[in-house]
């Protein structure tokens, strides 16, 4: 059979003169090079002069800052070189908000709450930014960051800003790159800063070294709610809220918040001097948002009056400049050139139990420390 029968249609046969089948368009390229050339040409989108950039940053230019923030979280030298200067002219313009950490087990409507408590600020005149870790595949390494999906109210807000960044593997999602960024939006006017972290974990540490005010959200009904959450990340919490307290939950979402409130009578003293609280809220029907707010108004307050506020934001400060230092450090001794070789050479070593993990690790560190003095 030839091919032009082969797209023939039986309808078109002269025994069915009544019935015509037109023939269809042509099928269209599978790429627009126009598309792909204007793709192409923002690809190669000239930098701006880090004075650009924090013109931009004080301005309130939400496309500037987002550029900025980009340079932030970019491994690229070039882009790191031009971040820490944006940073540096921005550092005296920023630590004019209130920093709030927002953690609480997978399911437990972070995303939600966050959308509540935001508009309830925007809507008081407040100026919010959003850092929301997005949890990064450690087979894949891709991120979905669905935050702004999730948000789609607070995201359309113009008193709000919305940035989802992937953990990219670091530390329980929150690494050093996350206090740079805030930084950022305090310069650009953001009054109120919050930071969603990925869940109950390691980075609910990282994070706490970094804000003014630990909100735990936990979920009611289900199951052993005392053994829900680590102690640690309890002690850690200035505030406890039992989220989706409403219908048939109501009842169980107060039993939980006694439970909780008994369990913290057994925890030592915070040095702030406040008696962390238990709430229960209803994110998703604007319930008990006010309270929360105001509880965490009334903490400031507080610690303000008694100078703690300033006391831990110092040792923040203190906190990152030695983690920064580490930081540096370990990018500096993987990246030697001298080493890459000799590092796969001794873990060969180490597999085949002819070195111990900790003479290879010593001579390891010898060899930096030497390859340092040779390029002096």
């Amino acid at each position: 059979m030839s091919a032009d029968k082969d797209h023939d249609h039986i309808e078109n046969n002269e025994r069915y003169k009544s019935l015509n089948v037109n023939k269809g368009i042509d099928r269209p390229e599978i790429f627009n090079e126009n598309s792909i050339q204007r793709f192409l040409k923002n690809k190669r989108r000239k930098l701006l002069t880090p004075d650009e950039y924090v013109e931009g940053i004080l301005a309130g230019n939400r496309t500037t800052l987002s550029q900025a923030v980009t340079l932030v979280e970019s491994a690229k030298k070039e882009h790191q070189e031009i971040a820490q200067e944006i940073i540096t002219k921005c550092l005296p313009h920023s630590g004019n908000s209130l920093r709030i950490g927002i953690t609480g087990v997978p399911g437990v409507g972070k995303s939600t709450f966050i959308e509540s408590m935001g508009k309830y600020i925007t809507k008081r005149g407040g100026k919010l930014a959003v850092l929301a870790i997005d949890p990064s595949s450690e087979r894949s390494k891709g991120s979905i960051l669905g935050d702004k999906t999730r948000m789609e109210e607070l995201s359309s807000d113009p008193n709000a800003y919305i940035r989802p960044s992937p953990s990219a593997g670091s530390l329980g999602g929150v690494a050093r790159k996350t206090r740079e960024i805030i930084v950022l939006c305090e310069a650009a006017g953001f009054d109120t800063i919050f930071i969603e972290t990925v869940g109950v974990g390691q980075s609910e540490t990282m994070v706490h070294s970094m804000v003014d005010f630990f909100l735990l959200l936990m979920l009611a009904g289900a199951g052993d709610e005392l053994q829900g959450i680590k102690r640690g990340i309890m002690e850690m919490a200035d505030v406890i809220t039992i989220n989706k307290a409403d219908g048939n939950n109501i009842d169980k979402a107060e039993m939980a918040r006694v439970q909780y409130k008994n369990a913290l009578h057994l925890f030592p003293p915070t040095d702030s001097g406040w008696k962390p609280e238990v709430l229960t809220c209803s994110a998703i029907r604007h319930v008990g948002i006010d309270k929360v707010w105001m509880t965490i108004l009334k903490y400031v307050e507080l610690v303000k009056k008694n100078s703690y506020f300033q006391h831990k934001r110092n040792e923040q400060s203190k906190f990152w400049m030695y983690e920064t230092i580490n930081d540096r450090l370990k990018s500096d001794f993987y990246q030697n050139d001298i080493l890459k070789g000799m590092t796969a050479e001794f873990e060969k070593k180490v597999l085949g139990e002819e070195m111990s993990s900790f003479v290879a690790a010593r001579e390891l560190l010898e060899n930096y420390y030497q390859s340092k003095k040779n390029n002096k």
